[in-house]
């Protein structure tokens, strides 16, 4: 039969359960064996072809044949078998969401442990676990911003994307947010429709850049140009906002050192200014300071992003097969009660009473 019209939907209790075959047939194999012992210690010097077994051990191989059949058939039915499949159109609800990751050497700092960079990538894994049905993206940024992995339903892709990302993925330094909404805006989400939009973005904010404010001038006009176009954006702000920490980093030869301008060490502290007013620039837009404490990202995407509104992404066409799983267990039972109604007791001796 074509693999094309039958299907096994747990094959992997199959795989799991077959061993289960062999070790019948050496119980029975055993306890051959044993009887046969038995037998032979009763006839003591006599022959145990005096003893009128022959009709009764051919039940008993019957009996033992049957079992086994039927557990293989019972092995089948909970692999599930099902056949005919019958095509069925379903439609793909989910949103758009775009993880806006910072990139840049700030996320280096250690006052998440082990750095803000790596936390940030551990949740964004965690709530890519509760996803369901939404298409998701990833963008990194530092000084410029990059497209890591586009709009996809390919989880597994969006992992190994998020894995490669760090400072080296991009090619200049800093901390430039508005180059990043803008990127996502137009290469990723201007293609959809104008609702169901979210982007995550996580960042320390790079506040030793814009100590005149600048930077986050140009990004609160890049949000509200995204709420424009109905883009939530969602902020979630990392690192500690009133000391900071600084940054630590590697050379070459594998020493550590720590990141100096102007021969002082350099102090990363959260900019939690410009992500609050990054909030405000979009509608339905969200500020959530984790600073360093607990970073439940798929909580924070539970809460404002999965119990929204979803939209129609894909038509999909599935085969739907018809289990039969049911036949096969009738078929178990059957041979089972058969087995019980063959005979292998009252064994008796020739002329013994």
């Amino acid at each position: 039969m074509n693999e094309e019209f039958y299907t096994l939907q747990n094959v992997d209790f199959l795989m799991h359960l077959l061993w289960i075959i062999p070790l019948l047939v050496g119980v029975y194999i055993y306890a051959a064996g044993r009887r046969k012992s038995c037998l032979q210690a009763l006839a003591g010097s006599g022959k145990i072809e005096n003893f009128n077994d022959s009709h009764l051990g051919a039940n008993r191989v019957w009996k033992a044949v049957i079992v086994i059949t039927a557990s293989i058939i019972l092995i089948i039915a909970i692999s599930r078998p099902a056949w005919n499949p019958q095509p069925q159109v379903r439609m793909q609800k989910g949103r758009d969401v775009v993880f806006l990751l910072d990139v840049s050497k700030s996320m280096l700092a250690q006052d998440l442990r082990p750095s803000r960079l790596e936390r940030a990538k551990l949740a964004i894994k965690d709530c890519i676990e509760k996803i369901r049905g939404d298409r998701v993206g990833l963008v990194v940024f530092a000084g410029n911003a990059k497209v890591a992995c586009p709009l996809t339903l390919d989880y597994g892709f969006f992992r190994e994307a998020l894995d490669n990302a760090g400072p080296d993925s991009v090619d200049r330094g800093g901390t430039m947010v508005a180059d990043a909404i803008r990127k996502t805006t137009e290469d990723l989400l201007n293609q959809t429709d104008n609702s169901f939009k979210d982007i995550i973005l996580i960042t320390d904010g790079g506040d030793e850049e814009d100590k005149d404010k600048t930077l986050t001038k140009f990004a609160t006009t890049a949000a509200q140009e995204a709420g424009e176009k109905n883009i939530r954006i969602i902020a979630i702000g990392i690192g500690d906002e009133k000391n900071g920490s600084r940054i630590p980093l590697t050379d070459e030869n594998g020493n550590r050192y720590f990141m100096k301008y102007n021969g002082k060490d350099v102090v990363s502290r959260l900019n939690a200014d410009m992500l609050r007013k990054i909030k405000d620039a979009t509608p339905d837009g969200k500020y959530v300071p984790v600073g360093t404490g607990s970073f439940e990202l798929d909580s924070i995407y539970k809460a404002l992003i999965d119990s929204a509104k979803k939209r129609d992404l894909e038509e999909k066409t599935v085969r739907r097969y018809e289990e039969k799983f049911q036949l096969f267990l009738a078929c178990a039972f059957v041979l089972l009660f058969v087995q019980y109604l063959i005979n292998e007791k009252n064994v008796k001796a020739d002329g013994v009473n």
